[in-house]
């Protein structure tokens, strides 16, 4: 019969120095999300958290943006090597719950984003806390936003083109390059491009 190992409760864990915390984020403050590269696994709110697992090797704790991302095992595979490459045992824990929200991402994502052409999703908190998924659209034709067409009643739900900065818009595919966007034209300036939607 094996021996069971027993992990002690988080809070009888040795806890991570201050120094050794900042060293940590430094090394994996350089790493960013494999689908938009100009966006730090921090800044997206992937990065949960540093701590120090029962057999003193460091976890880094990370939670996916959705269930089944292609990008978690590269994720989870540039941290492992980071650590390695720093000399630090350490292994990637994932976390599902609570469940990553688009909350989690930082001002300085959103600005990326914005920057890179891609439209950032709507901040829950900063609309009442109330934070809802929204699958598809009420109608095709509310959401369409084509000549003579009224287009959604509510302004503020209206994304903003990322190059011009218009709510003249219309979303053209409910999935962009890739499941967590929605595709987009501006019907000002005329370019497409991806709506990262909010979860």
């Amino acid at each position: 019969m094996s021996p069971i190992d027993l992990q002690r409760p988080t809070g009888e864990r040795e806890q991570l120095s201050n120094q050794e915390q900042a060293r940590l984020w430094a090394l994996l403050d350089t790493l960013t999300d494999p689908e938009i590269p100009v966006v730090t696994l921090r800044e997206m709110g992937i990065l949960r958290a540093l701590r120090r697992g029962s057999d003193g090797a460091v976890e880094v704790v990370i939670t996916p943006t959705y269930s089944g991302c292609p990008a978690m095992d590269q994720i989870a595979d540039d941290i492992a090597a980071t650590l390695r490459d720093a000399g630090v045992p350490g292994r990637v824990v994932t976390q599902l719950a609570p469940a990553w929200t688009t909350d989690w991402m930082s001002e300085a994502a959103r600005d990326k984003l914005r920057a890179y052409g891609i439209a950032p999703p709507r901040c829950a908190s900063r609309r009442g806390g109330e934070s809802v998924i929204h699958f598809a659209p009420k109608s095709r034709a509310a959401g369409a936003r084509l000549a003579g067409a009224d287009g959604p009643s509510d302004a503020e739900d209206a994304v903003a083109c990322p190059q011009c900065g218009s709510t003249h818009t219309t979303e053209t595919s409910h999935f962009g390059s890739t499941a967590c966007k929605a595709l987009y034209r501006c019907l000002d300036c005329l370019e497409p491009f991806d709506h990262f939607k909010s979860i």
